[in-house]
């Protein structure tokens, strides 16, 4: 794949991703466009290998989340995202591990405020 090549894909897949975002709930969209913001800004100058296999989980991530957003599947699911699998946490990395950390503090804060109505406001 030529660089142009590359290029074009990870540009259509970082806007397919934020098109995708605009059906999530206010709170989870702010934290996944920051968080998709960040991921792709930090793996602009990866290796190939490190590429592909980036481009391979957010690709992934971006046909799930297709998948869930259907008005049909909404129906049925109110849920968006699924269960990590605990044997892909032998393969992260500890800086990994502290990032997907923080991503479930910030998800279960924003879910918790949403669910039980409470807002910061006082």
């Amino acid at each position: 794949m030529s660089c142009q090549e590359h290029a074009l894909r990870v540009r259509k897949l970082y806007k397919l991703i934020f098109r995708l975002h605009r059906g999530m709930p206010a709170e989870l969209r702010v934290l996944g466009d920051n968080y998709a913001r960040d991921e792709f800004k930090r793996h602009k100058t990866c290796g190939e290998a490190e590429a592909r296999i980036f481009l391979n989980e957010w690709t992934d991530y971006a046909i799930n989340l297709a998948k869930q957003m259907k008005p049909m599947n909404q129906a049925k699911r109110k849920v968006l995202g699924k269960y990590l699998d605990p044997k892909l946490l032998d393969h992260m990395s500890d800086e990994q591990i502290v990032q997907l950390y923080e991503l479930h503090k910030a998800a279960s804060s924003e879910t918790d405020e949403h669910n039980t109505g409470s807002s910061n406001k006082s």
